[in-house]
């Protein structure tokens, strides 16, 4: 989209009834709610257009005409409008990673939700509400402090919205599902600026789309999460074996989570993962293959249920036991600093041949950063138990899920991580249906064939709802599932 200048009296209308902060790259911060000018200077004098355009992945540098960041509903409904009207590309910003890059544009509209970060309990119902900017960090905070969890993800810094709308794969999935398969409600603000409640019994069907389809229906603004027992202690594993026995562990692996039950969700990482708090001075920079993950049930169970793991051969290091919940959600925060560089995609797997395992061990020992790594997360249990009539989500039919992540920290080194990602993948689709986590894309520059492909015959079913909600387009910086053309003639072109 071309690039145009917002009309000054367009963005003043605009700032006169917004409660959060307006950022502009010249330096202007508007923050109209408090009467209070005292206020209003303090509120707007630490607001920083640079900061407040950085993302977590180092790669992304994008500059946005304006930052509109959020402090209710009324802000979101306000800002979905003004972009409406004015014709703007739209970005939307949640609490925490987005490693695509979409959570900020060129030249639009920065929608940013950062702010909204509420999280309540009901323990009555055994439910948490939760506003879309919040991470996870906040939502465990909070509902580990009567017992309680739903499942997130791996990392306490990932934003909900984005990992929830994408289907959300965490340490508690096999036991609980995935984290859109425990939303009990969404509300968001359409293209048209109206605000709506989804649920299995209010926009069913807006609700199935939500439920793991991507971003692109709407700006969900909260959450309702159902809740279940978990910690405050689970049994966790984390082992660490060399390289040289990556075949054997990774067979050992695929053995064990055929018959493991429903309370383990595991996954490998190989790499060489260099941490000298954790290694001997010898191993630290050597490759390594390590198993992580919990049991989400009684320590004792747990501890017997997982100590086959840490068996298998001569560990480099193991640093598995009883470990408190919250602990375990952070436990790989460090390892995902903000501002580092990352390129990450997935797979779908069919299994672990004794082939697919082989090209495994391979992709892992050519890394050409020592903080990449390749990881298989194990599937199954409760995910398989939600129908596609209930959830977008299309990954639930596959054993394994095939995670490439480049992590690295050199602008000059880019091309080399990114080439090896992409030769990874395309080597690895022999052992895949093609398709993909929504949560772990790369950039967007698979377009429709990757959601086709990754959604097949539900395809269809997301292009109505898009047809429906958003007929122009206007959330499209995201996996994008682009209108139809007869809806995008009925909606108005200014969009394209």
């Amino acid at each position: 989209m071309a690039h145009h200048a917002i009309p000054v009296e367009q963005i003043e209308q605009f700032e006169a009834g917004f409660h959060g902060d307006l950022i502009r790259p010249d330096g202007v911060r508007k923050n109209s709610a408090p009467s209070d000018p005292a206020e209003r200077r303090s509120r707007s004098a630490d607001v920083d257009y640079d900061d407040a355009r950085a993302v977590w992945n180092g790669m992304i540098d994008k500059r946005p005409a304006l930052i509109a960041r959020c402090r209710s509903v009324g802000d979101v409904v306000s800002a979905v409008d003004f972009a409406r009207e004015n014709d703007l590309l739209v970005a939307v910003r949640g609490g925490g990673h987005n490693v695509a890059g979409t959570a900020v544009c060129d030249d639009g509209l920065v929608i940013d939700l950062s702010e909204m970060r509420g999280v309540w309990v009901d323990l009555d119902a055994r439910t948490a509400r939760v506003q879309a900017g919040a991470t996870w960090a906040d939502v465990d905070h909070e509902t580990q402090v009567f017992g309680l969890a739903t499942p997130g993800g791996v990392v306490s810094e990932t934003g909900v919205a984005g990992l929830t709308l994408g289907g959300g794969i965490g340490h508690l999935r096999c036991k609980y599902g995935l984290t859109c398969d425990n939303l009990a409600s969404v509300n968001l603000v359409t293209a048209d600026g109206e605000y709506l409640t989804a649920s299995g019994d209010e926009n069913p069907d807006l609700f199935w789309g939500l439920r793991g389809g991507g971003g692109n229906l709407g700006v969900v603004t909260g959450f309702e999460f159902d809740l279940h027992p978990v910690g405050p202690d689970v049994a966790v594993c984390l082992v660490f074996y060399s390289s040289d026995r990556t075949v054997e562990i990774l067979e050992a692996y695929r053995d064990y989570v055929a018959d493991a039950p429903p309370e383990v969700s595991l996954l490998t990482l190989s790499g060489v993962m260099p941490d000298e708090d954790l290694f001997p001075t010898a191993a630290v920079h050597e490759s390594k293959i390590a198993i992580a993950g919990c049991y989400a049930g009684p320590v004792a169970d747990g501890e017997r249920a997982l100590a086959p793991l840490r068996e298998i051969a001569e560990p480099i290091a193991d640093f598995s036991g009883p470990m408190a919940y919250v602990e375990l959600q952070q436990l790989f925060d460090e390892d995902y600093p903000d501002g580092m560089r990352y390129y990450w995609k997935s797979l779908y797997l069919d299994g672990l041949s004794e082939s697919a395992i082989d090209r495994i061990a391979y992709w892992s020992d050519v890394a050409p950063s020592p903080l990449s790594t390749v990881d298989v997360w194990q599937l199954g249990g409760a995910i398989t138990q939600v129908g596609v009539e209930d959830s977008a989500f299309a990954g639930r039919h596959a054993p394994f899920l095939l995670g490439v992540e480049a992590n690295w920290q050199r602008p000059e080194d880019d091309d080399a991580n990114v080439e090896w990602v992409r030769d990874c993948l395309d080597d690895m689709r022999r052992f895949s249906d093609g398709s993909v986590y929504l949560n772990f894309p790369g950039f967007l520059e698979e377009g429709d064939d990757m959601m086709r492909s990754t959604f097949g015959p539900t395809y269809e079913r997301l292009v109505a709802l898009k047809d429906e909600y958003d007929p122009t387009n206007l959330f499209r910086l995201n996996q994008n599932v682009a209108p139809s053309e007869s809806a995008r003639a009925d909606g108005g072109e200014r969009h394209e």
